[in-house]
């Protein structure tokens, strides 16, 4: 992709590659997912809560009718006697008037070994098929269809009369047309009830989530008015649910201004070192000055000093931006020990303290141990010794360097971490060293603060970093 292509596409006038297009891919509605479930669960509690009280009603009303029926039969055997030839008669006629009507639907009907059976004058020319093959001390329902088309709910009971050894099967029957029509009713206001609760609480959970995922929108129309008028916070105020989504936001944008910043700060102080030794040289080359060899020399190598500075800060900076960094105290300075041991060899190295991690990068982590060990190497008398000092409670670890050379004097050692300063110019070196490492470690946080040293006599290099979480 060509620069005004990639312009183009950059301010949204022409659609990304596939690939930018792959990572910008999403996993489906929020909203969606919401209602799915929430219908999900609505269907499954309807359908639970309308069986059952589709079962408690039919029970209830089949109970009513079996009630009734069993009032009926009740009256039957309490009316019942035996005459004159051992055959049942009542002694009072039954209430109901449609036992006396044919077909009326309501039958009675009395059955006893060795006697004909005596049915009620609504059965006419029929009688009903009783379960003879039992004896029903107590009550007893079931549903017949012998009737065919007027399907039957039967009560009966196995009785002793008075002054008679016969048991008398005694029934009443009902057909059953008037109480499935009931059924009928009530589960037809059921499903009628049960739908237009589920389109209620389906309408409410649409509405609730439009309006429960409303910040989510707030907040993309927040983050778009960034993108276009250049503000560099969300300021609307939103739930306590959302709030440290918008924190968190904030404090990434504070942390991308403050990137873009160094960054522009980095650049216009690498502008600046290099702007110097330019103009010397095309001042000298322009003069055609007869030392201009030695001042490419000396002028480049500034500019190298300048450069490999900016470098480690810009690494530095990278590396913190990539997310969070830890790193092992110990194995670091033991791993920078065995380099600088091969280049001073007469030199004694002690390594004391605690194991502890701290929040920076093992490469950072490396490059200030070692900028610190080799300059206490250097510079000193043949001792150095390195203390990892983290009480197990404290929020930052100290590691002191200290070395038994001529050390700092006091009104030097702020100047010295400029870049390029050097007290000790016999000795080779760029004087970016201790620069480095003030600049490394307060990328992380840290501070790098010199002192003196109370064994040794020399220099005392006190670094302090934040420990790892």
């Amino acid at each position: 992709m060509n620069a005004p292509e990639a312009d183009l596409v950059a301010e949204g006038r022409v659609p990304a590659s596939s690939d930018e297009a792959e990572k910008a891919a999403h996993t489906g509605s929020l909203a969606r997912r919401m209602m799915v479930i929430a219908a999900g669960w609505i269907l499954v509690l309807l359908l639970a809560g309308g069986f059952a009280l589709d079962r408690a009603l039919t029970d209830l009303v089949e109970d009513n009718f079996d009630e009734q029926l069993e009032y009926m039969l009740t009256a039957m055997v309490a009316s019942g006697e035996i005459g004159p030839d051992g055959e049942v008669l009542f002694y009072r006629a039954l209430g109901d008037q449609r036992f006396l009507e044919p077909n009326s639907g309501l039958y009675w009907q009395i059955s006893g070994d060795g006697h004909e059976p005596w049915p009620s004058r609504s059965l006419w020319d029929r009688t009903l098929d009783l379960r003879a093959d039992h004896i029903d001390n107590d009550v007893h329902f079931y549903d017949s269809d012998q009737f065919g088309a007027e399907p039957l709910r039967v009560v009966e009971r196995t009785v002793i009369l008075p002054d008679s050894d016969t048991r008398w099967t005694f029934a009443v029957a009902s057909a059953r047309g008037e109480l499935d029509n009931q059924l009928a009713r009530i589960r037809s206001i059921l499903i009628w009830s049960f739908a237009v609760l589920g389109l209620g609480l389906f309408i409410m959970a649409a509405l609730q989530s439009y309006y429960g995922l409303r910040p989510l929108r707030r907040i993309r129309m927040a983050i778009q008015r960034i993108r276009t008028t250049g503000t560099n916070r969300v300021t609307d105020p939103l739930p306590l649910e959302v709030q440290p989504l918008v924190e968190e936001l904030n404090m990434l944008l504070d942390h991308s201004e403050k990137q873009a910043d160094e960054a522009r700060m980095h650049a216009g102080n690498l502008a600046h070192a290099l702007k110097t030794p330019l103009t010397v040289l095309i001042n000298a080359a322009t003069a055609k000055d007869p030392d201009l060899s030695k001042l490419v020399h000396r002028e480049t190598r500034t500019m190298q000093r300048q450069v490999e500075h900016h470098l480690a800060r810009a690494r530095a900076i990278g590396r913190r931006a990539a997310g969070l960094s830890r790193a092992a105290v110990w194995p670091s300075a033991e791993s920078v020990l065995r380099a600088v041991t091969r280049l001073y060899e007469n030199t004694r190295f002690d390594l004391a303290g605690n194991k502890v991690e701290v929040a920076i990068e093992r490469q950072d982590l490396d490059e200030i141990l070692g900028n610190l060990i080799e300059n206490a190497a250097k510079y000193g008398g043949g001792s150095v010794f390195v203390t990892v000092d983290a009480e197990p409670d404290a929020k930052d670890c100290v590691i002191w360097v200290e070395d038994d050379g001529m050390g700092i004097p006091e009104q030097e050692r702020t100047r010295i971490f400029d870049r390029g300063a050097r007290l000790d110019t016999g000795k080779p070196g760029t004087g970016l060293g201790l620069a480095i490492v003030r600049d490394v470690a307060e990328i992380y946080g840290g501070t790098v603060e010199l002192g003196e040293s109370e064994d040794l006599g020399g220099l005392l290099v006190k670094l302090t970093l934040p420990r790892a979480i």
